[in-house]
């Protein structure tokens, strides 16, 4: 049987193990971060989205990774704290992850095979999104320069009219 999105399981910044099955029938935008990068200010695009539709069942889900020119080297502690204290994000934020190479945390593997970019299964940079239907099955991948609010419209295609 092909896996989907819920298959996997990822650490909190807290250390707490999480199973993506725990989001069944929730539309899930998972977004790899960085703190320190140019499309930082995204993040509160992103909250906004969280805030504006997570009555109509989305969620989203940050991942920290440095592995694009260093731009997050915090510990968790910093990341949380960077997070909140400076964009008040308030959905949930995962443990600091590599999203290419042999060791890409299987999440993002599985992402990246089931939706190719540009660069064909790499990720190019901070703030690749991916959007999960409600089934746990990826149907859009938008690149690093897709803004929060270019993912509104198409959200208000996807989500329920009303809940």
């Amino acid at each position: 049987m092909k896996p989907t999105f819920y298959n996997f399981e990822a650490e909190t910044l807290q250390g707490k193990p999480v199973k993506m099955d725990q989001f069944a029938d929730k539309t899930v935008l998972v977004v790899n971060t960085a703190s320190k990068c140019g499309l930082t200010p995204q993040f509160e695009g992103l909250e906004k989205l969280y805030k504006d539709y997570q009555h109509k069942d989305l969620v989203i889900l940050g991942f920290p990774c440095n592995q694009f020119a260093g731009q997050e080297p915090g510990d968790a502690k910093s990341i949380e704290e960077g997070c909140m204290v400076n964009y008040g994000v308030t959905f949930p934020m995962f443990s600091k992850i590599n999203v290419n190479g042999k060791d890409a945390h299987p999440l993002f593997k599985y992402l990246k095979k089931e939706l190719k970019g540009t660069l064909g299964g790499r990720i190019k940079w901070n703030f690749t999104k991916f959007l999960i239907d409600a089934d746990g099955h990826p149907v859009k991948r938008f690149g690093p320069k897709e803004t929060p609010e270019q993912i509104d419209a198409y959200l208000k295609d996807m989500l329920p009219n009303e809940k």
